[in-house]
């Protein structure tokens, strides 16, 4: 056969469907074993994720009883419900919310954080306030790759580098070396003008509430905003002095009167094992 005939018939081969993808494959999974010297299927697997170790997991649930000084008013839950793909980011999605309220005005607050799980930044916050009988919510798409964030659907603002939210603060510090009247100052609020986050260690204390007596660390934070966290609401977190951190108790100040959360219920997260995950 002259080679023109055998050019021919090649021609012919690689038209039919499927051919010229199959030799285009074959031929690159050729040139990449040539180039590396070994075996395709020798070839070292893909980099594990590095996450930031945590003292938190999927499945773990406080609830709270809720009181206004001493009378009992609602419930509260702080939960790590998921882990998601955001933006091609993984991240864990946390929620903390307060039901009840007294005769003619109830509230039903939530605060959802999504948080990277690589950089431990605020990626998403969501508020979603129902409050004597008003509703409103407010959703805020972060970006720590551009330092920017966008309310709704408004134009997009400056943030901050390492931004955290309201709600993955209160993760955040369980994860930090917290030394007894050490005072620490954060400039990662995801808001810059309510920079610095403060958060002042008071001390240890042993106390005990509905879920049992606990040893705790002591923490003051301190956010410039009109919420719980407020220079004015001289609010208190009583976290567990042990490896998990749990917050324990808290108390805030508030226009008509004392805040108090008391944990009711621990669920620990279960043994490693595949979690959720899904992309938003």
């Amino acid at each position: 056969m002259s080679s023109s005939a055998a050019r021919v018939r090649v021609a012919r081969a690689l038209l039919r469907p499927g051919a010229a993808a199959l030799a285009l494959c074959l031929t690159l999974s050729g040139a990449s074993a040539a180039q590396s010297g070994t075996d395709l299927a020798q070839a070292p697997p893909p980099p594990v994720p590095a996450f930031t170790p945590v003292p938190f997991a999927v499945g773990e649930r406080l609830t709270y009883d809720v009181k206004f000084g001493a009378i009992k008013v609602g419930r509260g839950s702080m939960e790590v419900l998921d882990t998601v793909t955001l933006r091609g980011r993984p991240a864990w999605h946390t929620r903390f919310r307060v039901r009840g309220g007294i005769p003619f005005y109830r509230v039903d607050d939530v605060l959802e954080s999504w948080i990277d799980r690589a950089d431990f930044n605020s990626l998403r916050f969501v508020q979603d306030f129902e409050e004597g009988g008003r509703s409103r919510e407010i959703r805020y798409e972060i970006f720590p790759e551009r330092a920017v964030y966008r309310e709704n659907d408004k134009a997009e603002q400056p943030s901050v580098a390492d931004p955290l939210d309201d709600g993955s603060f209160l993760y955040f510090v369980r994860t930090i070396k917290l030394d007894v009247g050490q005072t620490y100052e954060f400039h990662r609020y995801f808001r810059p003008d309510r920079n610095p986050v403060v958060v002042k260690v008071i001390g240890r204390e042993t106390i005990t509430v509905p879920a049992g007596t606990f040893r705790t660390i002591v923490l003051q934070p301190i956010i410039k905003s009109k919420g719980i966290f407020s220079e004015n609401g001289q609010a208190r977190i009583w976290l567990s002095d042990d490896a998990a951190r749990i917050m324990v108790q808290m108390k805030s100040r508030t226009k008509i009167g004392s805040l108090n959360l008391y944990l009711q219920s621990h669920r620990p997260p279960p043994p490693p094992t595949a979690t959720t995950d899904t992309s938003r």
